[in-house]
């Protein structure tokens, strides 16, 4: 199958014209001029690699879409694979939490969140982009550490990242500011708002919480996990979780800790929603302004995954290896972090999951293509020789 008159996002440069063979759902020959009689013609579309999203939060709201309108896991799984695809997502791993006391705790108990995980594994064949499962431990959760070791063991966990939302610290550092919006968000005095932080505070100084923070991780080295921490606020913290064998560092909130994990050979992760909305919902780190600094190596779905074809390209204004760089922060960067050597460029070799993008502007995601079948198209790119038949 030849996909020709696209302009490619290769690598490390823009080529006008182009196309591709796919043979057996992998790329098998670029050329930088269009071939006759292609299956797909794009008319001077933009083709990218497929995106490969680390961090999608998306699952629990087609799950649990209010918080007392529960639906069945497996109808939940296929609404969001559907989404994903036609927001360009050919690898998604889905960021599950145990954090039972979070304003998601109805769907964040031991019970759901190890039933999605198993739901995700056993769908896996038939969905249409490729799911994994990226396992949010909250450190300070003890009693979730027995159920992600068991789930670990049985090969049902893809990614790990380490999380603790203790007020103080990490994204919650101002703490006043954390006791105003949980008295808002769950309708408390501001007394008992107050207590339960104080109290959050005082567990983590139990000596358990290390001790099992390092099983968690000897265990996910060994089942060679891709490693993450989460929210890291400081030189020091990014300096304690690399130590611990971290690789990836998930949503940094300040610029010091940025540079700290680059300089330490980390992967940091942002969300596209922050970088297309330039900025971030906390007031934290600015994606924008750490890709201009040369600070950021991978975007996310996080909450949104339609915010990454406009991301890139604000990306794209900012960096100097322009759109190329842009689209390897969601593709080939993502890819290498996790492991997976198969997918994120488009080289011989790879995998032929791709996306059609017409820019314009509201940039347009015109058709998704995994491992060179099409899992979502709005019916604008037509297979020529499909019709002449």
């Amino acid at each position: 199958m030849w996909l020709s008159n696209f302009t490619l996002v290769l690598p490390h440069e823009v080529v006008e014209k182009g196309a591709v063979r796919i043979e057996d759902g992998v790329i098998a020959e670029i050329r930088s001029e269009p071939v006759e009689q292609p299956t797909f013609d794009g008319d001077g579309r933009l083709l990218m690699p497929g995106f490969v999203d680390l961090h999608c939060d998306m699952v629990e709201r087609e799950i649990a879409p209010r918080p007392n309108a529960m639906m069945p896991i497996d109808f939940g799984i296929h609404e969001l694979d559907k989404k994903l695809a036609a927001a360009g997502v050919t690898t998604a791993f889905a960021a599950l939490s145990f954090a039972t006391e979070s304003v998601y705790g109805h769907v964040r108990s031991l019970e759901t969140t190890s039933a999605v995980i198993r739901g995700i594994g056993s769908l896996r064949d038939e969905l249409l982009i490729d799911h994994r499962v990226h396992a949010r431990y909250e450190i300070t959760n003890l009693g979730a550490a027995p159920t992600l070791e068991r789930l670990l063991e049985e090969g049902s966990v893809d990614m790990i990242s380490l999380t603790d939302h203790t007020p103080g610290q990490g994204q919650y550092n101002d703490i006043e500011s954390y006791i105003r919006s949980m008295s808002e968000r769950r309708s408390m005095s501001r007394e008992a708002a107050e207590e339960v932080v104080a109290k959050r505070i005082a567990q983590r100084e139990d000596p358990e919480i290390e001790r099992k923070l390092h099983d968690v991780v000897e265990l996910a080295l060994k089942h060679k996990l891709s490693l993450a921490s989460h929210d890291d606020d400081s030189r020091e913290k990014v300096a304690a979780m690399h130590d611990l064998g971290v690789t990836i560092s998930e949503f940094p909130v300040t610029g010091p800790a940025a540079e700290e994990a680059c300089r330490r050979g980390l992967w940091t992760l942002m969300g596209a929603p922050n970088a297309l909305r330039g900025q971030s919902m906390s007031g934290n780190l600015s994606a924008l302004d750490a890709a201009r600094s040369g600070l950021l190596g991978i975007i996310a779905a996080d909450y949104h995954p339609a915010a990454f074809v406009p991301a890139i390209f604000k990306i794209a204004d900012v960096v100097a290896g322009g759109l190329p760089a842009a689209v390897a922060t969601a593709t080939a960067n993502a890819a290498r972090s996790a492991g997976l050597m198969d997918r994120g460029e488009i080289a011989v070799g790879q995998l032929a999951d791709l996306v059609a993008v017409e820019p314009g502007s509201v940039h347009r995601i015109r058709a998704t293509f995994r491992g060179g079948r099409i899992v979502y198209s709005d019916g604008t790119l037509h297979p020529l020789m499909a019709i002449a038949a």
